[in-house]
């Protein structure tokens, strides 16, 4: 009976034995598959990678190329009508190569710079393509720019043709650009160095100087913030900043949130709450030099007390009681009984609508409600104003006879790269709207159109 039991016994154990065996080997099966499934995946997504930077560089290599062509053809272009097409050609080409060169997987100083040049590039063709498509010559300043960049462009060509023949031997490989992309390109290896990106920065000096009243500007990739002046403060001396711009008497409590970027402003913003009032106000201090960049309350104005051009000259009495000086109210909307104003900067009875500063002014009281200043501190300076060389006179000659011109006055107006345009601000109507129309100072070129809206919440301009 016991060598039947030791028997069952053994069964048993071999049973479980076996079981257990099994339930190993599954389990070493299964990591197995999973690690070969994780390798293959992995080699997939890699080779689906490498064909996308593949793509996107041999692109790149196509447009830049097309770019390079464009450019000398428009170094001996002498029709203005074929000039203004290659212009063109070249502002297009020049935007596919970025979107293209965006989506190599490097992340260097030269890469950047690159993409600055490709940039202001299409910008410049496009500048010098409103005097061509006018039948106006480019002067020989001009012409010799079109020289430089188009040796420049050369150069870029001739660089990414080497790097598709490193890529194509496997010198360098698209995992080490991606992963050591900064450490490669810091190789002081000759071969390499010749072969990268890395002289892109050597050369771009040579075209710094190529600065214009227009699209190829140093402002259209890296604006000067001229306004924001000071050092750097902690967040401490930022709540003293607040406190002083709102009134101390007006703070029941205030508190730090956070640290964040407004616009290209890094702020410290403070969320205040208001004595007697239940609102509650958020506040942005500039980590340079202490600036307010914003202020927003959430009081909710119920009524209209107080006339529009009262709540606009209260509002430049807040700016002129806390230093923004010779400030004047251009165009504003109201809504919900709250008038939103905007107020440029006057320097010598030049209007210089870059340093604008909107205010939002409840019409139940005329208390300022919210602030914005990131045009006026992205801006803010004493210009060096050019004298005139069209008249008042000669300037209401260059715009059509149709226009009834009720007053002219001289503005300073900003242009869409970052860069400021002098001109005669013309006031004036047609029997069924109101205009303003800009004429350069210097040239007489029409800079710009703009209509006049009157709407039953305020005047606007399209």
């Amino acid at each position: 009976m016991g060598k039947i039991k030791n028997k069952i016994y053994d069964w048993k154990d071999r049973l479980r034995s076996g079981k257990m065996l099994t339930l190993v080997v599954t389990l070493v099966v299964i990591i197995i598959t999973l690690a070969i499934y994780s390798f293959k995946l992995s080699r997939n997504y890699r080779i689906l990678a490498e064909n996308s930077y593949n793509h996107a560089f041999y692109q790149l290599i196509e447009y830049v190329d097309n770019t390079e062509k464009l450019l000398a053809k428009a170094t001996i272009s002498y029709s203005s009508e074929h000039a203004t097409e290659t212009f063109s050609n070249i502002d297009k080409q020049s935007a596919l190569a970025q979107a293209y060169l965006a989506r190599m997987p490097i992340d260097t100083q030269e890469l950047e710079n690159t993409q600055k040049f490709l940039h202001q590039l299409g910008d410049y063709c496009y500048t010098v393509s409103k005097k061509t498509i006018k039948g106006e010559e480019l002067t020989q300043e001009e012409l010799d720019n079109l020289v430089s960049l188009h040796d420049y462009c050369l150069d870029l060509k001739n660089t990414l043709y080497q790097l598709e023949t490193d890529l194509s031997d496997e010198t360098i490989k698209w995992g080490d650009l991606s992963n050591t992309g900064n450490r490669l390109f810091a190789r002081e290896d000759e071969n390499l160095s010749q072969t990268s990106f890395s002289n892109i920065e050597e050369d771009l000096h040579q075209y710094a100087g190529l600065i214009y009243d227009g699209a190829y500007s140093e402002n259209l990739q890296n604006p000067d913030i001229v306004g924001l002046t000071g050092n750097d403060i902690s967040k401490e001396e930022a709540e003293i900043k607040a406190r002083e711009f709102l009134g101390e008497d007006t703070i029941q409590e205030i508190n730090f949130k956070e640290e964040s970027q407004n616009s290209n402003i890094v702020c410290y913003n403070f969320n205040v709450k208001a004595k007697n009032k239940g609102e509650n106000i958020s506040i942005g201090v500039s980590k340079k030099g202490g600036h307010i960049v914003w202020i927003n309350s959430d009081r909710n104005v119920t009524e209209e007390s107080i006339k529009p051009e009262d709540a606009v000259n209260k509002g430049k009495d807040f700016l002129q009681n806390r230093e923004y000086k010779n400030m004047k109210e251009t165009y504003y909307m109201k809504e919900n009984n709250v008038l939103t104003v905007n107020y440029a900067y006057v320097q010598d009875d030049v209007i210089m609508y870059p340093d604008l500063i909107k205010l939002k002014i409840a019409l139940d009281n005329g208390e300022v409600l919210g602030l914005e200043s990131t045009g006026y501190l992205n801006s803010h300076k004493e210009r060096e104003l050019q004298e005139a060389k069209i008249t008042k006179e000669q300037a209401r000659k260059l715009i059509n006879p149709k226009l009834q011109i009720s007053g002219i006055d001289m503005a300073m107006i900003p242009t869409e790269w970052n860069t400021e345009i002098l001109c005669w601000e013309i006031k004036g109507k047609t029997e069924d709207n109101d205009f303003l129309v800009y004429i350069n100072t210097q040239t007489g070129a029409e800079e710009d159109i703009l209509m006049i809206v009157d709407t039953p919440n305020g005047t606007l301009t399209t």
